[in-house]
């Protein structure tokens, strides 16, 4: 047995890139995007990726540079989660809630070579190019533009269109259909490089390898447990770590993209209807103004809808529940690429009370398949914490779809990655008996009050079970007596 070793047949590079040559051949005629009066095949998808990723190359881009895409979920933003990448180069979304000066400093640290600049960002990213330093090469820029601009009250300008070296059809109609993308080398390569949000301090660069979101996405479509050609709506930002994987996922069970330029209420509840949705995916906030909506009428059918990126209220969960939706709850970070913890839901979960049922489920959870190993523990000592579901410590993470690092930034990926083997994620938790782990809070946002701890989550879940309450948000302020109240 020990003289089988890997192979050229066996140990091909693991990338998520594949997925869509499968969806142009099975799903071949089925409706891969769907976005206002646009209707695309997986087949037209594929063609119109590989057109993207030769016109990348012939314009100079290479193997391993930056290329940068401000925009919404629209077509184009999908499209370029592949063609990007089938270019040879690392895929760069940004949040396009940045302002012009944070916007330049990752446009600048990123050394991005291209932008992909939606048309009603425009504004904004030549602004973020005019604080570059005299001495530093700015980015080439291609205008994506769609069939809501004719509509929108917000045009670009004649003027403004200067500054760009083609428009994004431009770019699909030069490339070439039969262009031979580029496989990575090693599935060490990498392929995305996020931003963090920063809410624990400047932002920082997180690279995710090919090998790391095959992962990380074949492990999405296990936890969910999602079918064969479902139709997903995209109300979770695909800039927030690439859709949590679902942008490559979805290519892999052949699903109906349905795009959306900007979240609504009311927008969200005739799409639903429209195309018989059945899954979805959004921050708690998403649940929140979703249940809050007078505009928004309780489900026909049921929908599956993930939610994850802070501590959702119970309050929240149960709202949303009543109105149609099958909630599921995971966590997960920037560098992870998605999410690895979720809250794996037990039959005789459903015999208790809508509101012990949301508190459950308002848990983090357990690891997902692809996740490696998860714990609670003390920080300075490194030691598990009791599973008591009060005794406090940092959550901790292993496994294969776990950052390699931080672009230009040793003594950050030293921090968070330990000699013993472990990711500190900053998050702080405790460990149930049944051993589901709950997130309290960032550690940074722990409240010290008088010696005590007080998690933000936790007050701000009470302030949601009041009707009354739309929305709430706890934070710390200094004290002369208590430290901090």
């Amino acid at each position: 047995m020990e003289l089988l070793l890997p192979n050229h047949a066996n140990s091909t590079p693991l990338t998520t890139l594949g997925f869509l040559e499968r969806a142009a051949t099975a799903y071949s005629d089925c409706p891969s995007i769907v976005y206002n009066n646009t209707t695309y095949t997986w087949s037209e998808t594929h063609r119109r990726c590989l057109q993207v990723a030769s016109s990348l190359s012939s314009v100079g881009i290479q193997r391993g540079h930056v290329v940068s895409v401000v925009a919404p979920n629209v077509p184009s933003m999908y499209e370029l989660q592949f063609g990007v990448p089938m270019s040879g180069a690392i895929l760069n979304n940004i949040n396009t809630r940045l302002d012009a000066h944070n916007l330049s400093v990752l446009l600048q640290h990123s050394e991005s070579k291209l932008v992909f600049v939606d048309h009603l960002h425009s504004s904004l990213v030549l602004e973020a190019l005019s604080l570059f330093p005299r001495d530093t090469k700015r980015p080439h820029l291609v205008l994506v533009d769609d069939d809501a601009a004719a509509s929108s009250t917000t045009t670009t300008s004649p003027t403004v269109t200067v500054d760009f070296i083609d428009t994004y059809e431009g770019f699909v109609e030069e490339g070439d259909p039969k262009y031979k993308w580029v496989r990575p080398r090693s599935e060490w390569d990498p392929m995305v490089l996020n931003y963090t949000s920063g809410t624990t301090s400047s932002p920082k660069g997180v690279v995710h390898s090919h090998r790391g979101i095959f992962i990380l996405t074949a492990n999405a479509l296990i936890d969910w447990a999602v079918p064969k050609q479902p139709v997903y709506l995209w109300t979770l930002p695909m800039f927030h770590a690439n859709g949590w994987g679902y942008t490559w996922g979805m290519a892999a069970v052949g699903a109906t993209n349905i795009c959306l330029r900007r979240f609504d209420a009311s927008a969200i509840s005739d799409l639903i209807q429209k195309h018989n949705v059945t899954h979805m995916c959004g921050a708690p906030v998403v649940l929140n103004m979703i249940s809050n909506s007078p505009d928004f009428e309780p489900l026909k059918t049921p929908v599956q809808i993930l939610t994850a990126g802070a501590p959702p209220p119970a309050p929240v969960l149960s709202r949303t529940e009543s109105m149609g939706f099958v909630v599921c709850h995971g966590y997960g970070l920037t560098e992870t690429a998605g999410l690895v913890v979720s809250c794996s839901w037990k039959p005789e979960w459903d015999k208790l009370p809508l509101e012990e049922r949301a508190r459950l489920k308002a848990r983090q959870g357990v690891k997902t398949v692809g996740l490696t190993e998860v714990d609670v523990v003390n920080p300075e000592t490194g030691e598990s914490v009791k599973r008591d579901g009060v005794s406090l410590g940092e959550v901790v993470l292993r496994g294969g779809c776990v950052t390699v690092g931080y672009f230009k930034d040793k003594e950050s990926t030293r921090r968070c990655i330990s000699d013993n083997g472990w990711f500190y994620t900053g998050d702080i938790a405790v460990m149930h008996v049944d051993g589901y782990v709950e997130i309290k809070d960032r550690s940074k946002d722990v409240i010290i009050s008088g010696g005590e701890n007080i998690c933000s989550a936790e007050v701000e879940s009470v302030l949601y079970s009041n009707t009354a309450v739309n929305e709430a948000a706890v934070v710390a302020r200094p004290d002369k007596f208590w430290g901090e109240t």
